[in-house]
């Protein structure tokens, strides 16, 4: 089932399956493709710019259930000013150039197609000649430990056939015995 948003957004909503327990959740698939039609102003914060007066507009277009990563639509205008990255960040461009310089003084243009990752506690300077639109996934990172933790556990889930499968299984599995 199709139901279309204002915006020309699409959320595929899968059906519900009446074989599943009422506490399982339906996630919905998110299309975005008038996404450059609801940018808001997200500003540069004034003492990171070195030059011009570069406009930044963006749009979340999703978040994990664990709100720890989210995609973005992210574009701006002419500017010279440097980034701080506190998530890392893997960005596409979509439209437009921008010249990076990493603190090494290594210069790197980003055009159309370009991907980029910028690693957590990080930072660059950006120039953006005229304008630039890309599209970023920007996640949160976690200590070691309890990252490799996390890859354990989907592991053992998935060993036990919990994951992957059918979610048939998981709910006959957490049903109380007798219903």
């Amino acid at each position: 089932m199709c139901a279309e948003v204002a915006g020309g957004c699409h959320v595929l909503r899968p059906g519900i399956n009446r074989l599943h327990s009422e506490n399982v959740m339906s996630k919905s698939i998110v299309v975005d493709a008038g996404a450059a039609a609801d940018l808001r102003p997200a500003p540069i914060p004034p003492d990171w710019i070195l030059n011009g007066t570069p406009e930044a507009r963006s749009k979340e277009l999703a978040r994990s259930d664990d709100r720890t990563s989210h995609s973005m639509v992210w574009e701006c205008t002419a500017g010279r000013f440097n980034w701080h990255y506190n998530k890392e960040e893997t960005s596409v461009v979509i439209s437009g150039e921008a010249f990076i310089t990493n603190g090494q003084g290594e210069e790197r243009r980003l055009g159309p197609g370009d991907v980029v990752f910028f690693p957590a506690g990080t930072s660059c300077t950006w120039c953006v000649p005229t304008y630039i639109k890309k599209v970023a996934f920007l996640r949160h990172t976690m200590p070691r430990p309890l990252g490799l933790g996390v890859l354990a556990w989907n592991r053992l889930l998935r060993i036990v056939g919990l994951t992957g499968g059918s979610p048939l299984v998981l709910d006959l599995l957490l049903s109380p015995v007798g219903t």
